[in-house]
This record gives structure tokens, C-alpha cells and sequence, in this order.
């Protein structure tokens, strides 16, 4: 039986793997994606019921195509996402294969390309790019023990509050899940401790235009990574029509804050007590958002709005200035533990020098550095910070199919032969 051939080879259909699909096509480069569920399958089935984008409809898409049925200003929910994807999927006539897994990648011998593995056969592709995101295997720490006898989900097992067993609720992660599920169960009546580490925070909206326009404006979405350099967490919500994720108020409303976990023992979990030095952090960069936005107004001569109680910080609840150190579940009656706390990526099924010594993708700006023809994309902070956003991708994809095309346009030169000189 004869293997099927394909220039390149996309593996995940979610928001990477459509936006790749979309430029291969515009480089007329033959390709295949393979998704081994459904198109943006993670949007439906590894999201909490209520998540809605945390960016408005007219910034949170592609170029092409706008979310049908929705104000501009919207925040859709997760299904809408998912069905946007099929539908931009449609529009662009990508050529993808659901319900295929790729099993393995290994070069080819003694020719160029490589030899994909999946579950239903073998193809031979010139490239591959791996466009399966950064939210891959869900990360627990190994700090509660299962036999402590308390339910412990990560974020992204989590449903709605009718899914959790009665008792209270320790949410651990203050990024922008963590956060959205943690009011999520205080509105629900549950009582909510919340694990809040380093993060940023900033203003959902401000003088008014959204922080995605003022991130945009501001160049920040353009930052580009420096090699070493920590990235906290983001912490935004599209909750409730947009809402600046604000801890304090949180408190206020009945959430208990505190600091990072850090040791289980005997029933009793101890937290880190830098609890006020990481809202601080929190609020540094939330000022720092609006000073410049106000120079960027003053500057630019706009006609927007002052909004000068927004700068106004209110004082630390009683959780902060006296802060929790150690918490006894048992007592605090905590049924459930829902860890927001990311996830890490699985690149074990490309050939070994596509990855290094901890499994992370060898590259630079998504082009593999050790195996020629492997790409990369959806990374976070890939080429900058908006790189594993919906409209950051696209454009990454964008830079991938034009370096694909370029090598192919490399090997396919045929060097004209000089004329030669006549002797005497």
C-alpha cells in the first residue's frame, strides 16, 4: 500500500493549527492537519461551563472573520469559540483529518522529511508543525497527598460548583482561572479560600477603552521574551460583561486570601506568607498601566475620559494584614482543591532533538534549531507576549509558512550554469 505524501503536516486543530492551515494555503504549500478529537476541542471539553474569552469579540478573533451574532464589545462564551473555529475551519477549506492522533515523528533516512506515525496509518511529510497549544497536560503539584481523603481536580476538570462535593473550597492558582472559578463558588455561596502568588493585573477597562486596546496601543502585546526572564501570571476576567480582577474586593465579598502552598502535613496545609508583597505586585503593574496610558492620552492629545478613582487602591483586608499561615482542612470543613496551577507541555512523540534535556521545544521564534523541517507554534511568548492568544497565533502562523516557504524555495534552486570563456 502506498504512504500518503504531504509538504507539511499540522498536528492540532485548535486556534494554531486553523491559523497555520489558513497560510500554508496563501504559500500554495500542500498540507494535512491532524486532530484527535474535534476542531478546538479544548475550548469545549477542558473549560468550565461559564468561561467566556477574555478579550471582546472585535480583538479576540482572526482578521478574516468576525464572531457571528455578537456585539463587538461581547465576551463569548467557550461554545461560540469552539464553533467560531469550525466555521473559520470551513471558510478557509482547511484539510483536516479529527478523531487522528499523531503517535510519533521520526526523521527520514538518507532523504529529506519525516516519517508521522498515526492512529490510522503512516504519512510522509516534508514538514511538521506541532500547533497542539500550551495548555497540554495539566500540572498538580505533588503537595496534597490522595489519601488525605479531599477531592483535587485541576482547573481544567472543573464544571460548575454542583460538580464538587459540599464543604468549602480551596482554589490554588490566582491567574485568570483561578480567579474566575474562585468568585465563580463564592457567588455560588460556597465558602472560597483562595492561594494568590505573583501575578499581574491589569485594568479591565480604563478611561473608556478595553486593556486590550490599551495593551495594544501601548505596544505590550509586542513585548518580546528575554532569555531568563519570569513571567507571572495574568490575571483577567471576561466574567459578567469584563471585570478588572480585583483580590481585595474578592475578600470583601467573602473569599478568604492566601499565600502561596507550600507543605502539607497531618491534615494541615501551610502557605507561604508573601501574601501582600504579591498584591503589590499586582498593583504595580496595574498603576503602571494607567500612568502610561494617561501619558499615551496627554501625549496623543485624545478625547477620553479621566477616571481618576481608578487609581485608587483600597486598604488590605484583615487576610492580608494579618495573614493565614496554615490551614487545618479538616476544621475549615475544605471538601474539595481545585489547582489552577497551569500546565506543561508534551512533545515526547517529535524525534529527541526537537526537545531538550526537560522536554521543552528546541527553537528560535518557532523554528526548531536542532531539527531542521520541525516547527513550533502557539508557545507562549513564542515571538512575544500575545503569541499563544487568538489573534497573536495567526500572525505567528503567519512568519512559520512564510520561513517554510522560503526553504522550499531554497532547495528547489537550480543554479544557472555561467557561459563559458572561449581560449586562443
Amino acid at each position: 500500500m502506498a504512504i500518503e505524501t504531504t509538504q507539511a503536516l499540522v498536528v492540532g486543530a485548535g486556534q494554531a493549527g486553523i491559523a497555520m492551515s489558513e497560510h500554508l494555503s496563501r504559500e500554495g504549500i500542500d498540507h494535512l492537519v491532524l486532530e484527535r478529537a474535534r476542531i478546538a476541542e479544548r475550548w469545549r471539553s477542558e473549560r468550565w461551563d461559564s468561561l467566556v474569552a477574555n478579550g471582546p469579540a472585535w480583538h479576540d478573533r482572526f482578521p478574516g472573520l468576525d464572531f457571528e451574532g455578537h456585539d463587538p464589545g461581547a465576551f463569548v462564551g467557550k461554545e461560540a469559540v469552539a464553533d467560531y473555529f469550525v466555521r473559520y475551519a470551513g471558510k478557509i477549506a482547511a484539510p483536516v483529518r479529527c478523531g487522528v492522533e499523531v503517535t510519533r515523528v521520526a526523521r527520514l533516512d538518507g532523504r529529506p522529511g519525516f516519517r508521522v506515525e498515526t492512529a490510522e496509518g503512516v504519512i510522509e511529510a516534508r514538514t511538521v508543525i506541532a500547533a497542539t497549544g500550551p495548555f497540554q497536560k495539566p500540572v498538580i503539584p505533588a503537595i496534597v497527598p490522595r489519601e488525605a481523603g479531599i477531592a483535587q481536580l485541576h482547573s481544567s476538570a472543573y464544571r460548575n460548583p454542583g460538580q464538587l462535593p459540599d464543604g468549602a473550597v480551596l482554589v490554588v492558582g490566582a491567574g485568570a482561572s483561578g480567579a474566575q472559578i474562585a468568585q465563580e463558588l463564592n457567588e455560588a455561596g460556597r465558602r472560597v479560600f483562595l492561594a494568590v502568588g505573583p501575578h499581574d493585573r491589569p485594568p479591565r477597562r480604563y478611561r473608556d477603552r478595553d486593556f486590550v486596546w490599551w495593551l495594544g496601543v501601548l505596544n505590550k502585546w509586542d513585548m518580546e521574551t528575554r532569555p531568563g526572564a519570569r513571567h507571572v501570571t495574568f490575571a483577567v476576567s471576561g466574567a459578567h460583561g469584563g471585570q478588572t480582577v480585583d483580590f481585595r474586593r474578592m475578600a470583601a465579598q467573602g473569599v478568604t486570601l492566601l499565600g502561596r502552598a507550600e507543605r502539607y502535613a497531618q491534615g494541615t496545609l501551610s502557605f507561604t506568607p508573601d501574601l501582600a508583597e504579591s498584591l503589590a505586585h499586582g498593583d504595580r503593574n496595574y498603576l503602571a498601566v494607567l500612568r502610561e496610558a494617561d501619558a499615551f492620552v496627554a501625549r496623543n492629545g485624545l478625547d477620553l475620559p479621566e477616571e481618576p478613582e481608578a487609581h485608587e487602591i483600597p486598604a488590605d483586608p484583615a487576610c492580608v494584614t494579618d495573614p493565614i499561615l496554615s490551614l487545618d482542612l479538616a476544621a475549615e470543613s475544605v471538601g474539595a482543591i481545585i489547582w489552577a496551577t497551569g500546565f506543561t507541555q508534551d512533545y515526547s512523540w517529535l524525534p529527541e532533538g526537537a526537545r531538550d534535556e526537560a522536554g521543552r521545544p528546541r527553537h528560535a521564534r518557532g523554528v526548531c534549531t536542532a531539527e531542521p523541517g520541525i516547527y513550533y507554534l502557539g508557545l507562549p511568548w513564542q515571538t512575544r507576549r500575545g503569541s499563544s492568544f487568538i489573534w497573536g497565533v495567526w500572525h505567528d502562523a503567519a512568519a512559520i509558512a512564510g520561513h517554510i516557504a522560503m526553504q522550499r524555495a531554497y532547495l528547489a534552486h537550480q543554479p544557472a550554469h555561467a557561459p563559458q570563456t572561449e581560449t586562443a
